[in-house]
């Protein structure tokens, strides 16, 4: 409290000088109004808007069951991919459902491979369910995995999932269901950290896919700017798919295909991602800080390999359309490119002009802003998304230090950033990803 007390005389003594109010001014308002706050304000019109839409009753409509393919990526997961597939077996979907696993590199992985063959004898005890395994000699990564699976496939919707993620029973009735509009291309719908409890890296990973993977896609997708749909968890109509040709290869294959879908909206401004919040999955996150800490170091790599090379001429209003020019200009290249060193400019000006007391308050100002921006967020996600608003409502408790788990990712965002620029490091050859290459010559 008296910390409280005299970060408060600061302040006063700081806003009834005459031309103290200007110069902070320009230093927080700026930058966190004009910056983050219109984002946070979009994705709640677009809750507000979906809370709008599914109020008014749904008409009938005949049962919808195309044939599905759900096309698994498999290294290295060993006896876990097993649950992948019997979440896949037992879905509540009438229609058929057909299994694809590729197991990349399968000479130095077959606990992987092995696990898989022990369920085909099972497979018939399951109706309208089969299973294909596509064992793949040469590593290639998820892409060759990804396009082998779509050239296997007979389904009229294409699932592209990671072996290490299972579903809840009624995400492919949900998923597919979109699907009846013939605009829609692409669906996804929440990610949940399955191992949210195994640690406090664990649980703060779980409030961050709460708030940007559930109701940040939600928000977004309501205005059909969504920013990415995720390797993990993707579903798309087949027949679009091949016509833009699939998976390129390459890392950060997820962003790529979203952007490549967004300049074929261009031509076809009619075209539609959607968000469903019963087409659960459930993902395990990095439990300890340094995998964490590796795991951003690749993402945030990827974000800058592919804005500023693979897509740099491909990001034009004349191509992808105005409103997704605007949304990846903004949200894409000043909010996950340009923020992060901007908030370490920012840092580095206020310790070196403002006195200590001054600097404490502003920072205080700054949390409490992230704080209340954090709370609404999380609130919207338990009143309209959350199918278990008891399980997550546990999540307030670490709500106080989110702000501060934001600030230091993106700290490191600006290092990973950098670290591309300077080491080059995501140079994909035309045959495989630059991480499959790397590991390849060890």
């Amino acid at each position: 409290m008296q910390t409280l007390a005299q970060t408060w005389q600061v302040l006063s003594a700081f806003f009834i000088q005459d031309q103290g109010i200007v110069p902070y001014l320009l230093m927080f308002v700026p930058f966190v109004l004009f910056l983050e706050l219109p984002l946070y304000v979009i994705s709640w019109f677009g809750v507000f808007r979906y809370t709008a839409r599914i109020s008014y009753d749904t008409p009938f409509a005949p049962p919808y069951t195309p044939k599905v393919t759900c096309a698994i990526t498999c290294y290295a997961e060993g006896q876990a991919v097993q649950n992948t597939v019997i979440s896949l077996l037992e879905q509540t979907y009438s229609g058929h459902i057909e299994i694809i696993a590729m197991v990349d590199g399968v000479q130095k992985n077959q606990a992987t491979y092995q696990a898989l063959k022990e369920l085909v004898p099972h497979i018939g005890r399951y109706s309208q369910r089969s299973l294909i395994i596509i064992p793949k000699i040469q590593r290639g990564g998820r892409v060759s995995s990804l396009n082998a699976g779509l050239s296997r496939s007979t389904g009229e919707i294409f699932l592209a999932l990671d072996g290490d993620t299972s579903f809840d029973n009624q995400m492919v009735h949900r998923a597919s269901a979109h699907f009846r509009n013939a605009n829609v291309v692409a669906v996804t719908g929440p990610m949940r950290v399955r191992n949210a409890s195994a640690s406090i890296v664990t649980r703060l990973q779980s409030l961050e896919y709460m708030l940007s993977m559930q109701a940040g896609k939600l928000g977004l997708t309501e205005i059909n700017v969504i920013n990415n749909v995720p390797g993990a968890f993707g579903i798309f109509r087949k027949s679009f798919l091949q016509q833009i040709g699939g998976w390129n290869t390459g890392t950060a294959e997820d962003l790529d295909l979203t952007l490549r879908i967004k300049q074929y909206q261009g031509r076809h401004p009619e075209l539609r991602f959607e968000f469903e919040p019963g087409a659960v999955s459930h993902t395990d996150v990095p439990d300890k800080l340094i995998d964490f800490l590796k795991q951003r170091l690749r993402w945030d790599g990827d974000l800058l390999y592919i804005y500023a090379n693979k897509h740099r001429l491909g990001i034009s209003a004349s191509i992808m359309g105005w409103n997704n020019f605007i949304f990846i200009m903004w949200y894409g290249i000043l909010f996950q490119i340009v923020m992060p060193f901007t908030i370490v400019l920012y840092m580095i000006y206020m310790i070196v002009v403002l006195p200590m007391p001054f600097f404490l308050a502003s920072m205080t100002l700054v949390y409490l802003f992230y704080f209340c921006l954090t709370l609404i967020q999380f609130l919207l996600y338990l009143a309209v998304i959350s199918d278990r608003p008891r399980k997550d409502s546990s999540a307030f408790l670490i709500i106080p230090i989110y702000p501060l788990f934001q600030f230091a990712v993106r700290l490191w965002s600006a290092l990973a950033i950098s670290n591309q620029i300077l080491n080059k490091g995501h140079l994909d050859s035309a045959m495989a990803p630059f991480w499959v290459l790397k590991k390849g010559k060890q």
